[in-house]
């Protein structure tokens, strides 16, 4: 999985944004993001690390999304991303009381979706990549909450006009996921879960990418609007 790439690589060209049409931020490591004015949008990525642990690094990028939120650029948070996002604007993430959500999985749509930039024109059921074992459990105050799944009643959610929130992961492709579950199988069985079944699950969810690229699209729209 590390020869694929870490997730700013596998997000961008998920996405179909040449090598030099995005900058990525580090913050990780201390690094802060730039100022918001000049740029189409914002795409936090997912990460190792837990939102609920309050890392300093990720209380910085949660006030940072305040303040670009406040300039109106719009932003879209996967995984970690969206978790931080639901977090920052007053929403509560914790451990997800249903466990380990991982392979793909049938993400169902609110109505609320078919009048969503991002979701409008999909199917009502499309197939999504997942891992995570935290979850929003509350999605912030005035939030749309656009799209669920068995485990996870938060899969996306909207925040005004500009700002998303993913649980699954878009940019993931089959090799991704499966490259996923292998690496976690010994806790998948310590759980109660057959990691091989998992990987058979496995499929193609383009509809999920789909999203990416709408958002994508729909913020260098605002920007050249």
């Amino acid at each position: 999985m590390r020869r694929r790439g870490p997730f700013p690589h596998l997000i961008r060209t998920a996405a179909g944004l040449g090598r030099h049409a995005a900058q990525v931020v580090p913050v990780l490591d201390g690094h802060a993001p730039p100022d918001p004015a000049g740029y189409a949008g914002v795409i936090v990525t997912g990460s190792g690390a837990m939102v609920t642990d309050r890392e300093p690094w990720s209380e910085a990028t949660a006030d940072w999304l305040r303040r670009a939120a406040e300039h109106g650029l719009p932003m879209l948070g996967i995984c970690y991303g969206h978790q931080l996002i639901a977090q920052a604007f007053g929403g509560e993430v914790a451990w997800n009381p249903e466990g380990r959500e991982m392979g793909t999985v049938p993400v169902r749509l609110h109505a609320e979706a078919a009048h969503d930039p991002l979701f409008k024109h999909l199917p009502s059921e499309f197939p999504a990549q997942t891992t995570h074992l935290q979850t929003v459990l509350s999605a912030p105050p005035g939030a749309v909450v656009l799209a669920r799944s068995a485990l996870d009643g938060c899969q996306a959610f909207r925040l005004g006009e500009r700002v998303w929130g993913l649980q699954f992961h878009p940019e993931f492709g089959v090799v991704h996921m499966r490259g996923y579950i292998d690496a976690r199988r010994e806790a998948l069985k310590r759980e109660g879960h057959c990691h091989v079944r998992m990987l058979e699950s496995v499929r193609p969810a383009p509809a999920a990418r789909d999203v990416l690229r709408r958002f994508v699209r729909h913020a260098l729209a605002q920007r050249h609007g």
